[in-house]
């Protein structure tokens, strides 16, 4: 009998054993799963470099600044923001030389997506055109009922005025404002062309004592350090509206195929996601409040094109 028992026991304790060591193999064998399901959801994109073409006005009005750090934050891309007129801007997405535009010019955005060369295009934002000069306001535009007849004053007077001449989106409006004061080519010494970007143009109509057409945000951002004053506003045909878009790496794909570089598909539609989220949308708002006592921008997502501005 006590044999018996002591064999039972030795049994017992067998099966004890056996049984604490497969139960302890399923738990390492089940954390190495556990572990890759966390790993999974702070997973890093596969490709980080995500080159963002976009216009002047976003970087210097500070708000790439702001929005850039978060979206890297949040996503794990790194953003190589290259700010230039939104010709070259759109031109560089054409290309194959940029994944993603946030642009202001909506009738050459618009050809770029009819030839399919841009996808998912969407509305982020307006602000403003403002024509701007000197104090004194030798052409008097400051009387001026509408963008054109300031700008028909302006040629009258042979009064300077300092025009981008990049083909950015604020110079595409500015000779479509030429062309409605009935000007086809603007010409002469009194007008003069900087081929740089909105900032550098304002500097250069500031020691000139020049006019110049830019968007309200540069100006408020560089208001302190110029001498000059808004003179003609708020008349609907100077709305300046953004979008961002992707580039279509399909289309870059069958006409640009000696592009040396892969386009950033998902980067870019994560970037145009950032941008018309609830959350930057918020910030934007509120952009420029603190410093400025007024936004730059106004939020438009999800808005009707149609009645900005109304």
């Amino acid at each position: 009998m006590y044999l018996l028992r002591k064999r039972c026991s030795i049994i017992l304790l067998v099966i004890v054993i056996f049984t604490a060591l497969i139960l302890t193999g399923c738990g390492q064998a089940q954390k190495p799963e556990e572990e890759g399901g966390n790993d999974k959801e702070n997973i890093s994109p596969e490709n980080t470099e995500l080159i963002l073409s976009t216009t002047t006005s976003t970087q210097d009005t500070g708000l790439l600044d702001v929005l850039i750090p978060i979206f890297e934050e949040q996503t794990g891309y790194k953003v190589k923001p290259i700010a230039v007129g939104t010709g070259q801007a759109l031109a560089m997405g054409e290309k194959g030389d940029a994944d993603v535009m946030l642009v202001h010019a909506p009738a050459a955005e618009m050809e770029l997506v009819e030839k399919g060369a841009a996808i998912n295009r969407q509305l982020v934002m307006h602000n403003d055109f403002v024509i701007v000069g000197p104090k004194d306001d030798p052409a008097g535009i400051r009387q001026s009922k509408n963008p054109s007849e300031a700008f028909k004053a302006i040629a009258e007077k042979e009064a300077l005025f300092v025009s981008r001449g990049d083909d950015s989106g604020t110079h595409k409006k500015e000779l479509q404002l030429w062309k409605e004061a009935g000007i086809e080519n603007p010409e002469g010494k009194w007008y003069q062309s900087t081929g740089q970007g909105m900032g550098a143009t304002l500097d250069i109509a500031s020691e000139k004592s020049g006019y110049t057409l830019t968007d309200r945000g540069t100006y408020l951002a560089k208001k302190e350090t110029l001498q000059l004053e808004v003179l003609n506003e708020g008349d609907i045909s100077l709305l300046n509206i953004y979008h961002v878009m992707q580039t279509n790496p399909e289309y870059v794909e069958q006409n640009n195929p000696d592009v040396a570089r892969m386009i950033n598909a998902e980067g870019a539609k994560a970037f145009v996601d950032f941008m018309v989220d609830d959350e930057t949308q918020r910030i934007i708002k509120d952009f420029g409040k603190d410093k400025f006592g007024e936004p730059l921008f106004t939020p438009d997502a999800g808005k009707d094109e149609a009645n900005l501005g109304n």
